[in-house]
């Protein structure tokens, strides 16, 4: 029996995008994308704005972080987890793997409203996915290369899991969210 990996990592991505992720950020408000749950989050501001100890990007609107990442970490906005999953989980991959736009987080221009990150954040899925149905099996089993730190040596494809991992990971923390400003704001 032939075992077409590629198409089954695509599947479980792409399903899970179609079907559930996806739906779900529809009609999501700027008061949502900004929304802070709790003192103190990391959140997508004007550049200018914030307190964080570092900030990055380029143009009106900054990411916020801290190296090392205090423990504990502070909660981060929807946001900010889009701006993770645009830049830091596809296109960072995208540039490295697919022929994208470079996408690292001190020179990205971060949205400054949610449509224009649904944007982003479509744009770069569709990147990834046509991406890696495009390596067939044995795409999948060639080195990630020196681009990817810790993967670098691991085949492609477990960086297929893991960006997997990542969007679904990411995604059911931005639904969350979504139904904890529901359930405040109400």
């Amino acid at each position: 029996m032939d075992i077409n990996w590629s198409d089954l990592a695509v599947e479980q991505l792409d399903r899970h995008w179609s079907h559930q992720l996806r739906p779900r950020l529809d009609g999501l408000t700027d008061a949502e994308y900004f929304w802070e749950p709790t003192p103190g989050c990391w959140n997508v501001r004007r550049r200018g704005e914030s307190s964080a100890p570092i900030t990055a990007g380029v143009g009106e609107f900054v990411v916020e972080f801290e190296l090392p990442e205090p423990d504990p970490v502070p909660v981060t906005t929807i946001a900010w987890r889009l701006a993770h999953l645009v830049v830091g989980v596809f296109g960072h991959r995208n540039a490295k793997h697919f022929g994208g736009p470079e996408a690292e987080y001190p020179t990205f221009e971060y949205a400054g409203t949610a449509r224009q990150a649904l944007a982003q954040l479509d744009e770069g899925y569709a990147a990834w996915i046509a991406g890696v149905r495009g390596l067939g099996t044995e795409g999948l089993a060639l080195p990630c290369g020196p681009a990817e730190g810790p993967f670098a040596d691991d085949p492609m494809g477990a960086l297929v899991l893991h960006i997997n991992r990542e969007v679904i990971h990411h995604g059911a923390e931005i639904s969350l969210l979504r139904d904890l400003y529901r359930a405040t704001k109400s």
